[in-house]
Protein backbone atom coordinates (compact mmCIF):
# COMPACT_ATOMS: atom_id res chain seq x y z
CA UNK A 1 0.00 0.00 0.00
CA UNK A 2 1.52 3.48 -1.27
CA UNK A 3 1.23 6.22 1.39
CA UNK A 4 0.21 9.71 0.08
CA UNK A 5 2.89 12.47 0.55
CA UNK A 6 1.82 15.31 1.83
CA UNK A 7 2.61 18.34 -0.55
CA UNK A 8 5.87 20.45 -0.10
CA UNK A 9 4.22 23.50 0.09
CA UNK A 10 2.46 22.03 3.86
CA UNK A 11 5.45 22.14 5.00
CA UNK A 12 7.33 24.83 3.40
CA UNK A 13 5.09 27.38 5.23
CA UNK A 14 5.74 26.57 8.74
CA UNK A 15 9.47 25.79 8.15
CA UNK A 16 10.12 29.18 6.83
CA UNK A 17 8.02 31.28 10.00
CA UNK A 18 10.15 29.26 11.83
CA UNK A 19 13.24 30.07 9.99
CA UNK A 20 12.23 34.12 9.98
CA UNK A 21 11.25 33.83 13.90
CA UNK A 22 15.18 32.78 14.67
CA UNK A 23 16.57 35.27 12.37
CA UNK A 24 14.24 38.59 14.09
CA UNK A 25 15.20 36.73 17.37
CA UNK A 26 19.03 36.41 16.57
CA UNK A 27 18.80 40.01 15.56
CA UNK A 28 20.29 39.12 12.06
CA UNK A 29 17.45 40.51 10.20
CA UNK A 30 15.59 43.67 11.38
CA UNK A 31 12.55 45.36 10.07
CA UNK A 32 12.82 49.22 10.02
CA UNK A 33 12.22 51.27 13.00
CA UNK A 34 9.21 53.97 13.00
CA UNK A 35 12.06 56.09 15.03
CA UNK A 36 14.59 55.66 12.00
CA UNK A 37 13.43 57.35 8.76
CA UNK A 38 13.17 55.32 5.48
CA UNK A 39 15.50 57.05 3.24
CA UNK A 40 13.75 59.95 0.88
CA UNK A 41 14.54 59.83 -2.70
CA UNK A 42 13.68 62.86 -4.57
CA UNK A 43 11.62 62.56 -7.68
CA UNK A 44 13.63 63.95 -10.82
CA UNK A 45 14.65 64.10 -13.92
CA UNK A 46 17.96 65.68 -13.62
CA UNK A 47 21.33 64.57 -13.38
CA UNK A 48 22.62 64.10 -10.13
CA UNK A 49 26.35 64.56 -11.04
CA UNK A 50 26.00 68.29 -10.95
CA UNK A 51 28.53 69.86 -8.32
CA UNK A 52 26.73 73.06 -6.66
CA UNK A 53 27.50 75.88 -4.20
CA UNK A 54 24.43 78.00 -4.05
CA UNK A 55 22.14 76.56 -1.36
CA UNK A 56 18.81 78.90 -2.33
CA UNK A 57 19.49 77.74 -5.98
CA UNK A 58 19.06 74.11 -4.60
CA UNK A 59 16.28 74.40 -2.70
CA UNK A 60 14.61 76.01 -6.25
CA UNK A 61 15.85 73.09 -8.17
CA UNK A 62 13.93 70.54 -5.02
CA UNK A 63 11.40 72.55 -5.12
CA UNK A 64 10.59 71.91 -8.97
CA UNK A 65 11.39 68.43 -8.68
CA UNK A 66 9.62 66.91 -5.48
CA UNK A 67 8.89 69.67 -3.16
CA UNK A 68 6.57 69.66 0.22
CA UNK A 69 3.17 67.77 -0.54
CA UNK A 70 5.49 64.91 -1.29
CA UNK A 71 7.44 65.40 1.13
CA UNK A 72 5.11 65.40 3.70
CA UNK A 73 2.94 62.34 2.12
CA UNK A 74 6.15 60.19 2.34
CA UNK A 75 6.78 60.80 6.14
CA UNK A 76 3.40 60.76 7.13
CA UNK A 77 3.12 57.83 8.64
CA UNK A 78 6.89 58.18 10.18
CA UNK A 79 6.93 58.72 14.52
CA UNK A 80 9.50 59.34 16.79
CA UNK A 81 9.23 57.84 20.23
CA UNK A 82 7.44 60.18 22.17
CA UNK A 83 8.39 58.57 25.83
CA UNK A 84 12.23 59.84 24.95
CA UNK A 85 11.13 63.38 25.99
CA UNK A 86 9.35 64.52 28.75
CA UNK A 87 6.31 67.01 27.66
CA UNK A 88 6.80 69.82 29.46
CA UNK A 89 3.30 70.80 29.76
CA UNK A 90 1.81 67.71 31.18
CA UNK A 91 1.74 68.47 34.67
CA UNK A 92 -1.84 70.03 35.95
CA UNK A 93 -1.66 73.38 37.45
CA UNK A 94 -3.79 71.95 40.18
CA UNK A 95 -0.25 70.77 41.50
CA UNK A 96 1.19 73.85 42.29
CA UNK A 97 1.56 74.87 45.54
CA UNK A 98 3.77 77.99 46.26
CA UNK A 99 3.13 81.01 43.63
CA UNK A 100 6.32 81.93 43.35
CA UNK A 101 9.57 80.21 43.48
CA UNK A 102 13.02 81.31 44.01
CA UNK A 103 16.04 78.98 42.81
CA UNK A 104 19.91 79.85 44.44
CA UNK A 105 22.72 78.71 41.32
CA UNK A 106 25.03 77.58 44.08
CA UNK A 107 28.06 76.00 41.94
CA UNK A 108 28.69 75.89 38.03
CA UNK A 109 30.63 75.47 35.57
CA UNK A 110 29.01 76.27 32.30
CA UNK A 111 25.40 77.48 33.06
CA UNK A 112 24.75 80.70 31.44
CA UNK A 113 24.75 84.37 33.39
CA UNK A 114 22.35 85.27 31.10
CA UNK A 115 19.83 82.45 32.34
CA UNK A 116 19.83 85.07 35.59
CA UNK A 117 16.33 86.50 35.32
CA UNK A 118 12.68 86.27 36.84
CA UNK A 119 10.18 84.32 34.51
CA UNK A 120 6.71 84.64 33.97
CA UNK A 121 5.46 81.27 33.57
CA UNK A 122 2.63 79.15 33.26
CA UNK A 123 -0.05 78.62 35.65
CA UNK A 124 0.17 81.84 37.23
CA UNK A 125 3.72 80.93 38.61
CA UNK A 126 6.67 83.36 38.90
CA UNK A 127 10.58 82.04 39.17
CA UNK A 128 13.24 84.00 40.00
CA UNK A 129 16.84 81.97 39.07
CA UNK A 130 20.04 84.03 40.22
CA UNK A 131 23.02 83.79 41.18
CA UNK A 132 23.04 86.46 44.38
CA UNK A 133 22.49 85.77 47.68
CA UNK A 134 21.14 88.94 48.19
CA UNK A 135 18.78 88.96 45.17
CA UNK A 136 17.13 85.29 46.33
CA UNK A 137 18.40 85.16 50.51
CA UNK A 138 15.59 82.73 51.35
CA UNK A 139 16.01 80.45 48.33
CA UNK A 140 13.39 77.73 47.66
CA UNK A 141 15.92 75.65 46.66
CA UNK A 142 19.81 75.15 46.05
CA UNK A 143 21.01 74.12 42.67
CA UNK A 144 24.45 72.65 42.28
CA UNK A 145 26.51 71.69 39.01
CA UNK A 146 30.45 71.02 39.91
CA UNK A 147 29.83 70.87 43.66
CA UNK A 148 27.96 68.10 46.18
CA UNK A 149 24.93 68.84 47.90
CA UNK A 150 24.70 69.11 51.41
CA UNK A 151 24.04 65.27 52.91
CA UNK A 152 21.74 66.22 54.91
CA UNK A 153 18.90 69.00 54.50
CA UNK A 154 16.16 69.72 57.51
CA UNK A 155 13.04 70.81 57.37
CA UNK A 156 12.12 74.19 56.49
CA UNK A 157 15.51 74.65 54.51
CA UNK A 158 15.76 74.77 50.67
CA UNK A 159 15.49 71.56 48.72
CA UNK A 160 18.46 70.38 46.81
CA UNK A 161 19.04 70.64 42.99
CA UNK A 162 21.84 68.51 41.93
CA UNK A 163 21.96 68.77 37.35
CA UNK A 164 24.52 66.20 35.43
CA UNK A 165 24.18 66.46 31.90
CA UNK A 166 27.58 64.58 30.98
CA UNK A 167 27.36 60.99 29.87
CA UNK A 168 27.71 59.27 33.07
CA UNK A 169 24.55 60.96 34.48
CA UNK A 170 24.88 60.50 38.28
CA UNK A 171 22.49 61.46 40.65
CA UNK A 172 24.72 62.82 44.11
CA UNK A 173 22.64 60.84 46.51
CA UNK A 174 21.49 63.60 48.14
CA UNK A 175 19.98 65.45 46.07
CA UNK A 176 15.64 66.12 46.36
CA UNK A 177 15.82 66.95 42.53
CA UNK A 178 17.90 65.60 39.76
CA UNK A 179 18.21 67.18 36.61
CA UNK A 180 19.69 64.79 33.37
CA UNK A 181 19.47 64.53 30.10
CA UNK A 182 17.25 61.90 30.06
CA UNK A 183 13.42 61.43 30.30
CA UNK A 184 13.18 59.28 33.36
CA UNK A 185 15.27 62.18 35.36
CA UNK A 186 13.15 64.57 37.52
CA UNK A 187 13.88 67.10 35.00
CA UNK A 188 15.04 66.74 31.44
CA UNK A 189 17.06 69.01 30.04
CA UNK A 190 18.59 68.90 26.96
CA UNK A 191 21.29 70.33 24.74
CA UNK A 192 19.09 71.96 22.08
CA UNK A 193 18.59 75.29 23.43
CA UNK A 194 20.42 78.60 22.54
CA UNK A 195 20.47 80.75 25.37
CA UNK A 196 24.05 80.11 26.35
CA UNK A 197 25.58 80.92 22.93
CA UNK A 198 23.79 84.44 22.43
CA UNK A 199 27.20 86.20 21.78
CA UNK A 200 27.79 84.39 18.21
CA UNK A 201 27.90 85.56 14.86
CA UNK A 202 25.25 83.83 13.46
CA UNK A 203 25.72 84.48 9.73
CA UNK A 204 24.37 82.47 7.79
CA UNK A 205 26.49 81.78 4.53
CA UNK A 206 23.81 80.23 1.09
CA UNK A 207 27.32 79.46 -0.60
CA UNK A 208 28.76 76.37 0.31
CA UNK A 209 31.73 75.19 -0.71
CA UNK A 210 32.87 72.73 -3.53
CA UNK A 211 36.33 72.00 -2.79
CA UNK A 212 36.06 71.00 0.96
CA UNK A 213 32.52 69.37 1.81
CA UNK A 214 33.06 68.77 5.84
CA UNK A 215 34.05 70.76 8.61
CA UNK A 216 34.63 69.37 12.13
CA UNK A 217 36.25 70.96 15.40
CA UNK A 218 37.36 69.42 18.65
CA UNK A 219 39.61 70.58 21.16
CA UNK A 220 39.36 67.50 23.46
CA UNK A 221 41.07 65.15 21.99
CA UNK A 222 39.98 61.63 22.61
CA UNK A 223 41.40 58.98 21.35
CA UNK A 224 38.44 56.80 20.41
CA UNK A 225 36.66 60.02 18.85
CA UNK A 226 40.11 61.33 17.15
CA UNK A 227 40.72 57.92 15.37
CA UNK A 228 36.80 58.00 13.87
CA UNK A 229 37.42 61.27 13.19
CA UNK A 230 41.05 61.10 11.54
CA UNK A 231 39.70 57.87 9.75
CA UNK A 232 36.23 59.50 8.44
CA UNK A 233 38.29 62.94 7.27
CA UNK A 234 41.01 61.10 5.35
CA UNK A 235 38.20 59.69 2.94
CA UNK A 236 36.96 63.62 2.06
CA UNK A 237 38.02 66.67 1.71
CA UNK A 238 37.63 68.69 5.10
CA UNK A 239 38.53 71.55 7.32
CA UNK A 240 39.34 70.79 11.38
CA UNK A 241 39.56 74.19 13.12
CA UNK A 242 39.71 72.47 16.88
CA UNK A 243 43.18 71.41 18.76
CA UNK A 244 42.39 67.96 17.34
CA UNK A 245 43.76 67.57 13.83
CA UNK A 246 43.76 70.74 12.50
CA UNK A 247 44.48 71.45 9.36
CA UNK A 248 43.40 75.17 8.67
CA UNK A 249 46.82 76.61 10.41
CA UNK A 250 45.34 77.75 13.75
CA UNK A 251 42.79 77.67 16.47
CA UNK A 252 41.00 81.26 15.39
CA UNK A 253 41.89 81.01 11.46
CA UNK A 254 38.16 81.26 10.89
CA UNK A 255 37.57 84.99 10.25
CA UNK A 256 40.23 84.90 8.40
CA UNK A 257 38.68 82.51 5.73
CA UNK A 258 35.28 83.98 6.27
CA UNK A 259 35.93 88.03 7.32
CA UNK A 260 31.77 87.94 7.52
CA UNK A 261 32.17 85.82 10.57
CA UNK A 262 34.40 87.82 12.55
CA UNK A 263 32.64 90.31 15.46
CA UNK A 264 32.28 93.66 14.63
CA UNK A 265 33.17 94.75 18.72
CA UNK A 266 37.23 94.28 17.80
CA UNK A 267 37.28 91.70 20.82
CA UNK A 268 39.54 89.09 20.26
CA UNK A 269 38.65 86.40 18.84
CA UNK A 270 37.69 83.24 19.86
CA UNK A 271 36.79 79.72 18.23
CA UNK A 272 33.11 79.85 19.85
CA UNK A 273 32.32 83.45 18.32
CA UNK A 274 32.48 82.40 14.89
CA UNK A 275 31.38 78.51 15.02
CA UNK A 276 27.58 78.42 13.57
CA UNK A 277 29.02 81.14 10.78
CA UNK A 278 32.31 79.16 9.86
CA UNK A 279 30.35 75.99 9.77
CA UNK A 280 27.73 77.30 7.53
CA UNK A 281 30.17 77.55 4.45
CA UNK A 282 30.03 73.78 4.30
CA UNK A 283 27.53 71.05 3.29
CA UNK A 284 28.57 68.86 6.15
CA UNK A 285 29.44 68.52 9.62
CA UNK A 286 31.06 65.58 11.61
CA UNK A 287 29.60 65.74 15.00
CA UNK A 288 30.95 62.40 17.04
CA UNK A 289 29.57 62.20 20.86
CA UNK A 290 32.41 61.38 23.25
CA UNK A 291 29.99 58.92 24.30
CA UNK A 292 27.54 57.10 22.52
CA UNK A 293 24.90 56.34 25.04
CA UNK A 294 20.91 56.48 24.79
CA UNK A 295 19.52 60.06 24.75
CA UNK A 296 22.90 61.68 24.99
CA UNK A 297 22.65 63.97 22.49
CA UNK A 298 24.94 67.09 22.37
CA UNK A 299 25.46 70.49 21.10
CA UNK A 300 27.94 68.95 18.72
CA UNK A 301 24.61 67.86 17.05
CA UNK A 302 22.43 71.13 17.23
CA UNK A 303 25.16 73.31 16.20
CA UNK A 304 25.37 71.46 13.09
CA UNK A 305 21.42 72.16 12.39
CA UNK A 306 21.37 75.83 13.43
CA UNK A 307 23.94 76.39 10.88
CA UNK A 308 21.96 75.38 8.07
CA UNK A 309 24.66 72.55 7.23
CA UNK A 310 23.78 68.48 7.17
CA UNK A 311 25.06 66.94 10.00
CA UNK A 312 27.07 63.26 9.51
CA UNK A 313 26.68 61.52 13.32
CA UNK A 314 28.07 59.51 15.77
CA UNK A 315 26.55 59.03 19.05
CA UNK A 316 22.94 58.09 20.66
CA UNK A 317 21.35 55.15 18.72
CA UNK A 318 17.92 57.00 19.63
CA UNK A 319 19.17 60.38 17.98
CA UNK A 320 15.93 60.25 15.79
CA UNK A 321 14.02 60.58 18.66
CA UNK A 322 15.23 64.33 19.13
CA UNK A 323 15.89 65.36 15.29
CA UNK A 324 13.82 66.24 12.45
CA UNK A 325 13.21 63.16 9.96
CA UNK A 326 15.43 63.54 7.04
CA UNK A 327 17.27 65.81 8.50
CA UNK A 328 21.15 64.25 9.00
CA UNK A 329 23.16 61.48 7.73
CA UNK A 330 23.53 58.76 10.69
CA UNK A 331 26.99 57.32 10.20
CA UNK A 332 25.97 54.24 12.15
CA UNK A 333 24.17 52.75 9.30
CA UNK A 334 27.08 52.29 7.05
CA UNK A 335 28.78 49.21 6.76
CA UNK A 336 31.99 51.16 6.09
CA UNK A 337 33.12 54.88 6.41
CA UNK A 338 34.73 54.08 2.82
CA UNK A 339 30.56 53.50 2.51
CA UNK A 340 29.63 56.42 3.74
CA UNK A 341 32.41 58.54 2.19
CA UNK A 342 31.11 57.95 -1.14
CA UNK A 343 27.27 58.61 -0.39
CA UNK A 344 28.42 61.86 1.02
CA UNK A 345 30.82 63.04 -2.00
CA UNK A 346 27.94 61.82 -3.82
CA UNK A 347 25.83 64.04 -2.36
CA UNK A 348 27.46 66.68 -2.09
CA UNK A 349 27.32 66.95 -5.78
CA UNK A 350 23.16 66.45 -6.11
CA UNK A 351 21.91 70.02 -5.77
CA UNK A 352 17.93 68.07 -5.43
CA UNK A 353 18.93 65.27 -2.95
CA UNK A 354 21.20 67.63 -0.80
CA UNK A 355 18.53 70.24 -0.88
CA UNK A 356 16.03 67.14 0.92
CA UNK A 357 18.04 67.53 4.39
CA UNK A 358 16.61 70.51 4.32
CA UNK A 359 13.19 69.94 3.71
CA UNK A 360 11.90 69.76 7.09
CA UNK A 361 12.44 72.89 7.99
CA UNK A 362 11.12 74.27 4.72
CA UNK A 363 8.37 71.95 4.91
CA UNK A 364 7.62 71.79 8.83
CA UNK A 365 7.93 68.66 9.38
CA UNK A 366 10.42 68.73 12.50
CA UNK A 367 9.32 65.15 14.50
CA UNK A 368 9.90 65.66 18.14
CA UNK A 369 13.01 68.51 17.57
CA UNK A 370 10.40 71.05 18.49
CA UNK A 371 9.28 68.88 21.70
CA UNK A 372 13.77 68.78 22.02
CA UNK A 373 13.92 72.62 21.79
CA UNK A 374 11.22 73.25 24.69
CA UNK A 375 12.78 70.83 26.88
CA UNK A 376 16.45 72.60 26.44
CA UNK A 377 18.04 74.72 28.99
CA UNK A 378 16.31 77.89 27.82
CA UNK A 379 13.35 76.72 29.14
CA UNK A 380 14.75 75.06 32.51
CA UNK A 381 14.50 77.44 35.11
CA UNK A 382 10.19 77.84 34.98
CA UNK A 383 10.60 73.92 34.56
CA UNK A 384 12.76 73.73 37.55
CA UNK A 385 10.40 75.97 39.46
CA UNK A 386 7.53 73.87 38.57
CA UNK A 387 8.63 71.03 39.93
CA UNK A 388 10.15 72.84 43.02
CA UNK A 389 6.51 74.66 43.62
CA UNK A 390 4.73 71.24 43.50
CA UNK A 391 6.98 69.57 46.12
CA UNK A 392 6.19 72.56 48.30
CA UNK A 393 9.55 74.47 48.68
CA UNK A 394 11.15 75.29 51.36
CA UNK A 395 8.30 73.60 53.01
CA UNK A 396 8.51 69.88 51.67
CA UNK A 397 9.13 67.25 53.87
CA UNK A 398 12.07 65.80 54.66
CA UNK A 399 11.79 61.59 54.23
Amino acid sequence: MLLRSKPILSYAAPMMAFALTLLLLSHFLEFPSLSTPLPVSPDRTTTPNSPFSDLLSAFSLWDSHVGCPRFRNRLAAWSPNASALQAVDARECSGIGISHVSVLVKGWTWIPDNLDNLYSCRCGLTCLWTKSPVLADKPDALLFENVMPPSTRRNGEPLRVYIDLEASRKPSGFEDIFIGYHAKDDVQTTYAGSLFRNNRNFHISTQKRNDTLVYWSSSRCLPQRNSLAKQFLSLVPSHSFGKCLNNVGGLDIAPTLYPECSNSDNSAPHWWDHLHCAMSHYKFVLAIENTMTESYITEKLYYALDSGSVPIYFGAPNVWDFVPPNSIIDGSKFSSLEELASYVKQLANDPVAYAEYHAWRRCGVVGNYGKARAASLDTLPCRLCEFVSQKGGRSATTL
